[in-house]
């Protein structure tokens, strides 16, 4: 196409100068042939003139009468004289056509005779004659005394030196024209291939990148519009390179969350099938023996206690997950410090049996805007946690403080224990993430922390997790809304 493109540009140009170079050589030929007839023209009106003053003079001098006759006797002298004074050949013509005497028959013999009829008929008239770059004029004219045609008079006039010189100026102008259009031309050539040439290299990487070659570039050292458009058009692939790297790790990911979703319901389905049939079983059981076995029936009743609670725990889990896209409720000024001793008194059944001790470091005004109802299960989910992983016999810590300068609050839960690796730690807030089945507990479906970054990004707060020297802690940070905050 682009080749097609610089062979019209060729042909358009050939013909554009082409059509120009030849209308501007018929234009000065047709100038130059005026500008001839002109000064041909004014030539021959001025020998008239002359020779209309030689004659009248002639005779009145030597007769005063006007008739022809004595035109013809004085032919011979007439004639001489005015090819002497004019340097031209002169015949002198009775009024019917026939020749009286002439300085130079030769140069009138067999050439046209158009003027001299003309001339016969009372009008003045010249033939113009070209051999070469020689021409000649024969001019005719009727001589009239005293209002009466006494004869004709005819000229041969020799206009070579003109025509030379007017060739000569045709011929320069045609050179120098050629040359002019010569090089208008070439350099019309070379500005297409200027064009056209950055082209072919746009073409050919245009294509490349069709066939999936997204690594190719354009280097144009030019500041016009071409090379602007190779700038747009390296950004461009820049761009679509990067969309593409942006599409295959979405991909990637989607993929990875898909696999994790189907392992978390293959979960759920699992966990919620086991307690179940659990239940459903010592139910039976215990409708069939009633409390005959009384050992038996504190077993039943304890496990079907512990089985519901484990299921109203996924329950409630389930529920988190999916009120994540549901509107929110008001954001309500919250006292974190008396939550949190709200939630540590609830939880210290089950660090007891756990035989681990809570220990709280809070802050006076700890004061944000949000949910009671979901800042007091982000709490519980944290301490749980800390709880279950942590060593036999260990403390943990929930250390609360203000940070004034930022207009923020940093809550941190830590205990000692096992840790996580650091592959692990950076996945495990990610939904559906389950983590190693060692640091797993029984029962877990892997939503805990995932529900726990969902409350805090919620609230507008960040949250991660550091581990140092066999300690595990979460740092928690929410806006404040005290007055201390707002300083």
């Amino acid at each position: 196409m682009v080749r097609t493109l610089r062979a019209k540009f060729v042909v358009g140009f050939l013909l554009i100068f082409g059509l120009s170079f030849l209308v501007l050589n018929v234009t000065v030929k047709e100038f130059i042939r005026d500008s001839n007839r002109s000064i041909i023209t004014s030539d021959l009106i001025e020998l008239k003139n002359n020779s209309n003053v030689y004659v009248r003079q002639a005779f009145l001098i030597n007769h005063f009468t006007n008739d022809n006759m004595y035109f013809g006797q004085m032919a011979e002298e007439m004639v001489d004289d005015l090819h002497r004074a004019t340097s031209s050949d002169v015949s002198a013509y009775t009024v019917d056509g026939i020749m009286l005497y002439s300085s130079n028959e030769a140069e009138f013999a067999g050439r046209g005779a158009e003027d001299l009829k003309l001339a016969l008929g009372g009008k003045s008239a010249y033939t113009i004659t070209y051999e070469g770059s020689a021409g000649s004029v024969l001019y005719s004219y009727p001589v009239v005394i005293d209002g009466v045609k006494v004869g004709i008079l005819r000229f041969a006039k020799d206009f070579t030196s003109l025509y030379e010189q007017t060739g000569k100026i045709v011929n320069l102008l045609f050179y120098l024209a050629l040359a002019i259009f010569l090089a208008a031309f070439l350099f019309s050539y070379l500005l297409s291939r200027h064009i056209t040439i950055p082209l072919v290299k746009l073409t050919r990487a245009s294509t490349e990148v069709i066939e999936g070659n997204l690594d190719v570039r354009l280097t144009f050292r030019r500041k016009d519009e071409i090379g602007r458009l190779a700038e747009n058009f390296n950004e461009m692939i820049g761009r679509i390179d990067s969309q593409i790297a942006t599409i295959g790790r979405d991909r990637d990911r989607l993929k990875t969350l898909m696999d994790q979703e189907k392992r978390f319901f293959d979960n759920v389905t699992h966990e919620l099938k086991t307690p179940l049939t659990s239940i459903l079983g010592y139910a039976e059981l215990i409708r069939e023996n009633g409390e005959a076995d009384r050992v038996f029936f504190d077993k039943g009743m304890t496990h079907i206690v512990d089985e519901s609670r484990r299921l109203h725990g996924m329950v409630l889990n389930l529920l988190e997950v999916s009120r994540r896209g549901a509107a929110l409720d008001e954001d309500v000024q919250i006292d974190l410090g008396l939550l949190l001793r709200d939630v540590c008194d609830a939880m210290e059944i089950r660090a007891k049996r756990y035989k681990k001790h809570v220990v709280l470091n809070l802050e006076d005004g700890l004061v944000v805007l949000g949910q009671a109802d979901r800042l007091r299960q982000l709490f519980i989910n944290l301490l749980d946690n800390a709880i279950k992983y942590s060593e036999p016999l260990s403390t943990i810590t929930i250390i609360g403080e203000k940070i004034a300068r930022e207009k923020r609050l940093r809550l941190a839960f830590g205990n000692p224990g096992v840790t996580l690796s650091s592959g692990q730690v950076t996945s495990v807030f990610e939904p559906f993430y389950s983590g190693d089945k060692t640091f797993k507990e029984e029962g877990s479906v892997g939503l805990g922390l995932s529900i726990v970054k969902s409350i805090v990004d919620d609230h507008g707060g960040m949250i991660r997790m550091d581990i140092d020297g066999g300690r595990t802690t979460v740092y928690v940070e929410l806006p404040s809304a005290g007055e201390d905050g707002d300083e």
